[in-house]
């Protein structure tokens, strides 16, 4: 009975004291048969009586009376009544108290409604179930509230930051007329560096940059594009350049490897589309970086690439400066860099107020012929990498590229306000 309370109902307190119908049923059959009148006027609840006492077998009916069958001691649940009035209701058998709570003689509440009870006159806060259950709610008196307090927080689910940002980054190019593509993260070296113009000798390949593929370790490569591709690596083709001037190896092209960057979707891109053609990629990329507060071995880019045949390199400067201004960085100047499939190339710098300093944040460029060529496009095309998780650090005040991914700081990812 731990946990609980048990207490005689009005109908079980009666009982207690006067005894229980069936009992005086048989008290009164004790010096005879009775007709069912007679005894109906000896007996209280006479209904209730004939019921339990034929049930326990102590009563019959013959000729139109009732007759006792035997003679009826002090039952059990007379006695169980008693205790339970005395105040030890842990003495009764639990089935005789299950079933003088059958008959509604006695209930059983949690300790928990008992106390609420108590309750009764007292100066309470909160309505609470015992309060409904046991009716105390009528006589207790409810403190006013204090609207102005402070009420507790609550932690609504959200997006997370990044989620909020690829969004944003989306919708620019969407609005931009920019048609998004995606690629697969296990990729051919071809895709991945050869069909940009890096030799097979350059230090992107080597392992301590580049995540190579035990299984699957190798690709099928794009027989349409090969030779096309083998020839601008090794004399320059048709390009008017010299390539690089050595033997070029499809095995070493058909290596997978964990994409380092999202051009090599752009790479994709510029051998699958026809001329015009605008197309971005918002996807994770993957180097053998070592973790450090700004370094990761996974990360997001931004790619885009634009081909029309009057696109200039003035056209490239334009989108990036209204992508970053749309993204709320309206400061951004170009500085002159070299990558080995663009010509002219600049790195983008953007100036961020908080910290009142230039931040480089990307890369871009002209496809040089020997990129296009092989994959069938002569019209000029405009390319840009761009990294994403660094300036949505800086927007927000965070230094640390790892609370993004890694920590799951569960208070950044609540508190953060994500600027529109």
């Amino acid at each position: 009975m731990a946990g609980r309370r048990v207490e005689l109902t009005d109908e079980g307190k009666r009982y207690a004291e006067h005894g229980l119908p069936e009992k005086a049923l048989v008290d009164a059959l004790r010096n005879g048969p009775l007709p069912f009148e007679e005894a109906r006027k000896r007996v209280q609840a006479f209904d209730i009586a004939l019921q339990w006492a034929k049930k326990n077998g102590w009563v019959d009916v013959k000729d139109g009376k009732l007759v006792l069958l035997k003679q009826a001691g002090t039952s059990a649940e007379q006695d169980a009544l008693k205790t339970i009035a005395a105040g030890r209701e842990n003495d009764v058998d639990p089935v005789i108290l299950e079933k003088l709570v059958w008959r509604k003689l006695a209930r059983i509440e949690s300790e928990a409604l008992a106390e609420t009870k108590k309750l009764a006159g007292q100066a309470v806060a909160d309505l609470t179930t015992d309060m409904m259950k046991s009716g105390v709610w009528k006589d207790v008196r409810f403190r006013p509230y204090n609207v102005q307090a402070a009420g507790a927080r609550l932690n609504a689910g959200k997006l997370h930051v990044l989620t909020v940002f690829i969004e944003k980054v989306r919708r620019i190019y969407l609005d931009l007329g920019f048609t998004e593509t995606e690629g697969p993260f296990v990729e051919s070296s071809f895709w991945n560096f050869d069909a940009l113009y890096q030799p097979q000798d350059h230090p992107a390949r080597d392992l301590a940059d580049t995540f190579y593929m035990r299984t699957p370790a190798t690709a099928k490569l794009p027989q349409a594009f090969v030779d096309p591709v083998r020839i601008v690596h090794e004399n320059g083709g048709r390009t008017g350049s010299l390539g690089w001037r050595y033997k070029w190896s499809p095995a070493v092209a058909a290596k997978n490897v964990l994409r380092t960057h999202d051009t090599a979707v752009s790479a994709r891109s510029v051998a699958a589309f026809k001329p015009p053609f605008k197309s971005f990629c918002i996807g994770r990329v993957f180097r053998n970086e070592t973790i450090d507060y700004k370094h990761l071995p996974e990360f997001v880019q931004v790619d885009g690439i634009v081909c029309d045949e009057n696109v200039t390199f003035k056209n490239l400067l334009g989108y990036l400066k209204e992508f970053y201004r749309r993204l709320g960085l309206p400061k951004v100047r170009f500085t002159p860099s070299y990558f080995p499939y663009t010509e002219m190339s600049t790195q983008i710098e953007v100036y961020f107020e908080d910290r009142k300093e230039w931040l480089e944040l990307g890369g871009s460029g002209i496809f040089r012929p020997e990129v296009t060529q092989p994959l069938g496009i002569k019209e000029p095309v405009l390319a840009w990498g761009l990294g994403f998780e660094r300036p949505i650090m800086l927007r927000l005040g965070l230094n640390d590229i790892r609370n993004f991914y890694y920590r799951n700081d569960l208070k950044m990812l609540r508190e953060v306000k994500v600027l529109q």
